[in-house]
């Protein structure tokens, strides 16, 4: 022991957790004069989507993507353009998303510096609802504050019977590999393990899907996902649907098929994307006193628990796991504490799948409508498109639907399948946001050539009179 006294600050606002959910909070926090610390228990700035979820997972879906195109032009060629066999050193491509993840860090860290909040490098441990204690490389430091967002965002779910470690690996790891798998079984189909099978299926592994659910993407509707599973099947991605996994070892993994026979598939890397669960332990939660709703810290639509002034955002406080839902919920909770009226009551919180093609769904789909007749629906393909002929993303199946209340045909959810479609989300959310009916969005003049007519045209149909069908 050194006897060194313990630093001590004390804060308006504390916020525990630098993902998507609290720095923003932070930076909305400096914005309004509050006086703010951060604490980044490790992942980096950003949290797990800037460092190891949504930025650098496009990143390598996006490699993928090209080197499957220069793969496509080797041959026969493709669209006239013929080229080499493609290489692909994948150590020199993860070093290229980790100079995107670089960049964007120091966007972070130099935002909160403009907004002067104090940023601390630590584990916090709460020893009541207002007061922690960080351990840092420097010592540790005891902070008190007025106000305590948590935002501690999630983690990958573990099998007990698949712990990770060595070839076992989280997405994490799959994002940081220095050379492609032969072999990657994915444990789950949703879409994280398909985001990420699929782009190692791009860069030439041969790829494995044990899914226990009967089909791909469960929380998706059959018709969002047929042109996923369209594309698995027609590039050799070997499916196993009803299936559970088992024991790894000696590059086999064990697994139950749907019909219950035992079957070994070979496997230089597991990859487990069974879900996430909120990071509730190891920092003190138990000690706060804060109202659970299961895994879940339970809040109220201004974002408070049932302790005064403790707040929660992102992953922390339920599904959607969104990074976009923990950024609007940190902005609301900072406005909130500088004496704003606010609530968090989104019309929607529209999601994306960036497999092969993309998935959106925003608002209701037909599962959610399922038995009622007061609802119209309308689906325009984007085989009819021209802008999605022109760049090779009309042949998959893809589409755009709507829903709207038959009686004042209000729209109550937009969902689209297709290459490119993730950049139609937030005109799908907008107009839910605003409340549109069919003919807003009908008499919105869509710009030509664009994937965003089928849009246009899909509420065309919904009103009985699409133009190019």
């Amino acid at each position: 022991m050194s006897g060194k006294k313990m630093q001590q600050i004390k804060t308006k606002v504390l916020i525990i957790g630098a993902g998507t959910g609290g720095y923003v909070a932070g930076i909305r926090c400096g914005q309004l004069g509050l006086d703010a610390v951060l604490v980044d228990g490790g992942d980096g700035l950003g949290g797990t989507c800037l460092n190891v979820g949504c930025i650098p997972s496009k990143a390598i879906i996006h490699a993928a993507g090209k080197y499957e195109t220069v793969l496509k032009a080797a041959g026969d060629g493709t669209l006239g353009i013929t080229a080499s066999e493609p290489a692909i050193d994948l150590s020199k491509t993860v070093a290229w998303k980790d100079g995107i993840v670089r960049k964007l860090n120091n966007g972070v860290a130099a935002l909160l510096k403009k907004a002067k909040v104090k940023v601390i490098k630590g584990w916090a441990t709460f020893a009541d609802a207002k007061t922690c204690v960080v351990t840092t490389d420097d010592g540790d430091i005891r902070i008190t504050a007025e106000h305590v967002i948590l935002a501690t965002g999630s983690e990958p779910v573990e099998l007990p019977f698949l712990p990770f470690g060595g070839d076992v690996i989280s997405s994490t790891e799959a994002l940081s590999l220095d050379t492609v798998p032969n072999k990657l079984v994915v444990v789950g189909g949703g879409y994280i393990g398909l985001e990420l099978g699929i782009a190692y299926r791009k860069l030439g592994a041969e790829v494995a899907i044990v899914e226990m659910a009967d089909r791909i993407l469960p929380l998706y509707d059959k018709a969002l996902t047929d042109p996923v599973m369209k594309w698995l099947t027609s590039h050799g991605v070997e499916m196993h649907l009803g299936a559970r996994a088992g024991g790894f070892g000696d590059g086999k993994l064990s697994i139950t098929t749907k019909d219950g026979e035992p079957l070994q598939l070979d496997a230089d890397k597991v990859l487990v994307t069974v879900g996430r669960r909120p990071r509730t332990k190891g920092w003190g939660l138990e000690n706060m006193g804060v109202t659970m709703d299961g895994p879940f810290v339970k809040t109220d639509n201004r974002c408070a628990t049932n302790m005064k002034n403790v707040w929660a955002v992102g992953d922390l406080t339920g599904e959607p796991m969104l990074a976009h839902k923990g950024s609007a919920q940190g902005e609301v909770v900072a406005e909130i504490i500088a004496g704003h009226d606010k609530v968090f009551d989104p019309v929607t919180i529209a999601a994306v799948c960036f497999t092969e093609p993309e998935i959106v769904s925003a608002g209701l789909g037909p599962n959610d409508v399922e038995g009622r007749d007061d609802v119209i629906t309308a689906v325009f393909p984007l085989a009819a498109i021209g802008r999605a002929l022109a760049i090779e993303a009309g042949e998959d199946g893809g589409f755009v639907r709507v829903l709207a209340s038959k009686d004042d045909h209000r729209l109550l959810g937009v969902q689209a399948v297709g290459q490119h479609v993730a950049e139609l989300s937030n005109s799908f959310a907008q107009m839910l946001e605003m409340g549109a009916v069919l003919e807003d969005v009908a008499g919105v003049i869509h710009v030509h050539p664009t994937l965003g007519e089928a849009f246009h045209e899909a509420t065309l149909r919904a009103l009985g009179h699409a133009i190019h069908i």
